[in-house]
């Protein structure tokens, strides 16, 4: 059977919103019977997670990035979707507040970077947030991590295939932050490495793929991540 990897031109362009996506007849992640059952688990692992955890976890860190820094507790980024359908992307706001400010990238020792944020960002709590995106259905756990909408329209122009991303809903985690690569995106070798790997993503997914990659990101978090910052 024909595959996205072995033959990624096997594609019919479609129009979706402001943006040329790609779907593909046939694909794991599209037409799995498991799909379903991913969705199931998202909501589930979401809600618990909310409802026990998020309920006084979330009150607390709001609390302690306002005694920090003046700004909102939440920050809101546009990004690209499933099919390119946009949709807000909520985290925990980790760097000093300026609504003015243009789009930058954090980078290591980054001067925007607040103090609880440094913590927050370091032990990836500041996406949190983004189980409530879940939950709604803009994202999954698990998937191809959504990058900035500006960041987007630069890796289309110069990566082939990289749209292929977003024949799937982004996730909290994939497999290339389960492999190590987080942070910021500095040389051509770092987004060639994290597209290979989530389209390897997409091809192979299963139920099990995805419990797997939740094991080792949580691995990489509590043994501090040298690119988590």
């Amino acid at each position: 059977m024909e595959t996205l990897l072995s033959n990624p031109s096997n594609v019919i362009e479609k129009e979706v919103g402001s943006g040329i996506v790609f779907k593909k007849y046939s694909d794991n992640l599209l037409n799995s019977p498991e799909v379903l059952l991913k969705r199931v688990m998202d909501i589930i692992l979401s809600s618990i997670f909310l409802l026990f955890v998020g309920i006084w976890l979330f009150p607390l860190i709001g609390l302690l990035i306002k005694i920090d820094s003046k700004g909102p507790v939440f920050y809101r980024q546009l990004r690209d979707g499933q099919y390119n359908n946009k949709f807000l992307c909520l985290k925990f706001r980790t760097m000093t507040f300026d609504p003015t400010a243009n789009f930058e990238q954090a980078r290591k020792g980054d001067p925007r970077i607040t103090k609880i944020g440094a913590f927050l960002r370091r032990t990836s709590i500041d996406e949190l947030p983004q189980l409530v995106n879940v939950l709604i259905g803009d994202m999954s756990i698990v998937g191809p991590r959504p990058h900035a909408v500006e960041m987007n329209q630069d890796f289309e122009r110069r990566y082939r295939n990289y749209n292929f991303r977003h024949l799937v809903k982004p996730g909290i985690t994939g497999l290339a932050q389960a492999k190590g690569f987080r942070g910021e995106i500095k040389v051509d070798y770092d987004m060639k490495s994290r597209l290979k790997l989530d389209l390897f993503y997409i091809e192979k997914w299963s139920v099990g793929f995805d419990v797997m990659i939740i094991f080792f990101t949580l691995r990489d978090i509590i043994f501090k991540s040298e690119n988590a910052y």
